[in-house]
């Protein structure tokens, strides 16, 4: 039997520690990972009959995509707390001169922007997902489509969160152009995700003769 508390107890026991990190960012990224797994299952659900074979190029598409996507997401969680911890550790340099205070203030600017810049990636990530799995929510495995779409919330959850840390580094930066391009980028992948999980459910819903 197969112990699904091997390992999560560890990650939970972090997550769930008065340390700021891992925290919402990192989450993200592990909603990810989890909605590239079920992405996975359901292709190989399908590909493992044929008379799914309509759904087979589908599937195999999805297995390279996340095959790798896991791996992104896992390294992501770990480099937004990176992130993080770097935006602390420049609030914490020195400034007891003019030159001590320019370096922290640069410190603070380039960490920051960077602490954006990671969840964003998460947005893009998971907009790629939801767009890989759209051909198998129409011809995957029927028995799995529950899984498919649960797979599909997670990823659309995941672009959410991770938007919310984008915009709260977004917060304590100057206006620059690069804080606006980083902005609109957000709200471009927020809104794509949203459209792609909705149309996926609508899809799951109908062969699912849910409506």
């Amino acid at each position: 039997m197969i112990n699904l508390n091997d390992g999560y107890a560890d990650v939970l026991s972090r997550i769930s520690s008065s340390s700021p990190t891992p925290g919402g960012g990192s989450v993200a990224a592990l909603s990810l990972a989890h909605a590239h797994a079920l992405g996975m299952m359901v292709s190989r659900l399908t590909l493992g009959k044929e008379k799914w074979s309509e759904g087979h190029n589908s599937a195999s598409e999805v297995i390279e995509l996340s095959t790798k996507g896991i791996d992104l997401s896992l390294l992501l969680a770990d480099e937004d707390a990176s992130a993080f911890d770097a935006v602390m550790d420049s609030y914490r340099l020195p400034r007891d001169n003019e030159l001590q205070k320019s370096i922290r203030a640069e410190a603070i600017e380039s960490s920051t922007i960077n602490a954006a810049f990671v969840p964003l990636k998460i947005m893009r990530a998971s907009s790629d997902f939801l767009q890989s799995i759209m051909g198998l929510s129409r011809t995957g495995n029927p028995n799995a489509l529950t899984d498919l779409l649960a797979s599909s919330e997670l990823a659309y959850a995941s672009s959410k969160i991770a938007s919310y840390n984008v915009q709260i580094n977004l917060d304590s930066l100057d206006d620059t152009d690069e804080k606006k391009d980083i902005a609109q980028e957000m709200e471009s992948l927020l809104k794509a995700s949203l459209a792609s999980s909705t149309t996926i459910e609508s899809i799951i819903m109908e062969r699912l003769k849910w409506d």
